[in-house]
Formats: structure tokens, sequence, C-alpha cells
């Protein structure tokens, strides 16, 4: 039951920080039709998650219940792949291919360099 908690209290939290950076970046860019803040949040939790995780491996600093807080609920609810997957169709249903393929190559390619980096970062002793 505690750990149910964390993750849904981590979850809570990390939807609200979803909703205010993905607000806070569509107002620094009125107008665009790009996805950029879904973009930013996807990019911002992978190198978090990456960062946790590498901390986590190299330095065991994370117990079980803070894993479960942070990775599960928190960025678990932060991270916006759903809403990346249904922007995507919107652009794709929209005819724009272009937009398509910088919004999967964005969030793919600069994604996994995202998680790379925070891991690197996260394991440097």
């Amino acid at each position: 039951m505690k750990q149910l908690l964390l993750i849904g209290t981590g979850g809570f939290v990390g939807a609200l920080l979803r909703y205010g950076m993905i607000g806070a970046v569509q107002r620094m860019f009125p107008g665009m039709t790009f996805p950029l803040g879904t973009l930013a949040v996807n990019l911002v939790g992978c190198l978090c998650i990456g960062l946790l995780t590498g901390l986590a491996d190299a330095r065991q600093v994370l117990a079980a219940e803070a894993r479960a807080f942070l990775l599960i609920g928190v960025l678990g609810a932060f991270t916006t792949f759903s809403t990346f997957g249904h922007e995507t169709f919107v652009l794709m249903r929209e005819g724009e291919p272009m937009r398509v393929l910088a919004n999967v190559a964005g969030h793919v390619i600069l994604g996994l360099g995202c998680v790379w980096a925070g891991y690197a970062v996260g394991t440097i002793r």
C-alpha cells in the first residue's frame, strides 16, 4: 500500500509539472503549430530518468521507495509519450509529413541522446 501511495503521489506531482511546463513552453512560442511543449517535456523527462538511473546504478543513491516515487510516479506522469503519439497522428491526419518526421526524430533521437547524457552524468565518479 505504501508503494502505491508513493507512485500515486509522484504521478500527481508529475502530471502538474507536465501541465505547467507544456503551458510555459507554448506561451513562449505563441501561434506555433509544432508540439514543442510536449517535445520539451519528453526531453527533460528523458534526461532526468537517465540521470536518476545513472546515479542509482553507479552510487546506489535511490532507495526502492524513492525509485517508485521519482521514476514510476513523477517521471511516469511527467513524460507524455501518449500525447506524443496523439499529436503525431494529428500531424499525419492534417497532411504535414515534414512536421511528422521532425516530431518523431526529435522525440526519438534527442530523447535517446538525453537518456544517454543523463546516465553519463549520473555515473561520473
